[in-house]
């Protein structure tokens, strides 16, 4: 029997969901809010299905965001989502099927990137995807390790006229968002958060949190009165262990975040004090956090890094000219992209930090490599000199491999603060 790939209606969402559901294992929600939720921010028109018959045996959905990118600008995305294929329809090439049509759909809305989380980071490699930004994760032993808060500016105060209070996430949403807000330009990766993606960090079911606390929230202010302002926010869980010797409860970090040095400080000193735990755990940080610059020994800080935004330049001029560069460079890049054809062939990059262009051209490659690697380099996690020591970019002009790679090169790590 053919199969037939279409755009998802409304009316079949559930069929559709319930087909991504089987596919990752069981039920990917806990609650009907989380189901409300995921069904409220669902973008039917850049949703596809594919149907044998009346069942739904492929699903690919892609949102909408704006993603920060070096330089401090903010270009339009497509979040790529929901991706899945039946247990009995694999090798038919379904998956092949919905990422071609999904790259060009991409493409004929004017997105010029497209990104996603990877289940299996293997499988999308083949498309085109590289991994963007990294996270870091710490399970650091407070039991053993201090963490310090920098001097304040002269007059401040030691803690910056910082004062912390709790708040119930719910009610606290707007200043959450706010704080959010200032810091997506500062930070390559970070995405600015349309309508309705507030609820996903605070939908807080009972049934997920494994035996620790509801969510809880504390603000950091700054002023008096009616001038104080909102500065930072925590979001955590408390997780009680106790055994013969006393309390060993975990703090679980769900979001950390300040608009200022002090401000990010105080608050991971707080979480590492909070009466009756030994542990604070996050599972996503950026690998420049400054936690592990902050605690009084890193080996007991537990760090670890893994791959988490995957990359994929649909239109490789416009991506390239999107992002601005932290020094002068004009390389002419050879590229590879057998999966989007439209991308192949040389194109010279010229920039600054104040902006960039990038257009076909005839000239003699300085660098040769394939999308994907383009896109490891695009927000500036993963320099084309350590791709190269992989044998994965060739210079083919002496010189512009480091040209390249200190003009590509981002102050600030690239982060994804939450997937979709």
């Amino acid at each position: 029997m053919t199969t037939d790939l279409r755009v998802l209606e409304a009316s079949e969402w559930e069929r559709w969901f319930g087909t991504l559901e089987r596919a990752f294992g069981g039920a990917l929600v806990s609650s009907a809010e989380q189901r409300e939720m995921w069904r409220s921010v669902t973008e039917h028109e850049r949703s596809i299905g594919v149907w044998d018959g009346d069942e739904c045996v492929g699903t690919a959905g892609a949102f909408t965001f704006g993603l920060s990118v070096p330089g401090g600008g903010v270009v339009s995305a497509a979040g790529v989502t929901m991706v899945s294929v039946a247990a009995t329809h694999r090798r038919r090439g379904i998956l092949t099927a919905m990422m071609r049509r999904q790259l060009d759909d991409v493409r004929s809305w004017g997105q010029s990137v497209a990104l996603l989380t990877a289940s299996e980071p293997e499988i999308y490699g083949r498309f085109g995807y590289g991994v963007g930004t990294r996270q870091l994760s710490a399970e650091i032993d407070t039991s053993r390790v201090s963490v310090k808060v920098p001097a304040a500016a002269p007059g401040a105060g030691g803690d910056g006229g910082t004062r912390l209070r709790y708040a119930a996430p719910d009610e606290a949403r707007e200043e959450i968002e706010s704080v959010y807000a200032r810091l997506v330009a500062g930070r390559p990766g970070m995405l600015e958060r349309r309508p309705g993606w507030d609820r996903k960090l605070l939908i807080d079911p009972p049934e997920t949190r494994e035996g620790a606390s509801a969510l809880q929230c504390v603000l950091a202010r700054r002023g008096e009165g009616d001038d104080a302002e909102t500065v930072g926010y925590a979001l955590y869980r408390i997780k009680p262990v106790w055994d013969s010797a006393g309390p060993k409860g975990t703090v679980e970090v769900e979001q950390v975040a300040g608009l200022d040095p002090v401000t990010y400080a105080t608050l991971w000193r707080f979480l590492a004090g909070i009466d009756l735990t030994s542990t604070v755990s996050a599972s996503n940080l950026p690998v420049d956090d400054p936690i592990q610059f902050l605690v009084s020994d890193v080996r007991r800080a537990g760090i670890r890094v893994r791959d988490s935004l995957h990359v994929r330049l649909v239109e490789v001029g416009a991506a390239l000219a999107a992002r601005a560069y932290q020094a002068p460079v004009d390389v002419v890049f050879e590229v590879d992209d057998a999966f989007c054809p439209w991308n192949e062939g040389r194109w010279r990059l010229t920039g600054d930090e104040k902006g960039a262009s990038c257009e076909r051209t005839a000239d003699a490659a300085d660098l040769s490599l394939s999308v994907r690697e383009l896109a490891t380099m695009y927000l500036g996690d993963t320099s084309p000199a350590a791709l190269a020591r992989a044998g994965l970019v060739r210079e083919l002009r002496p010189g512009a491999l480091t040209e390249a790679s200190i003009a590509f090169a981002s102050p600030v790590a690239p982060w994804l603060p939450h997937g979709f």
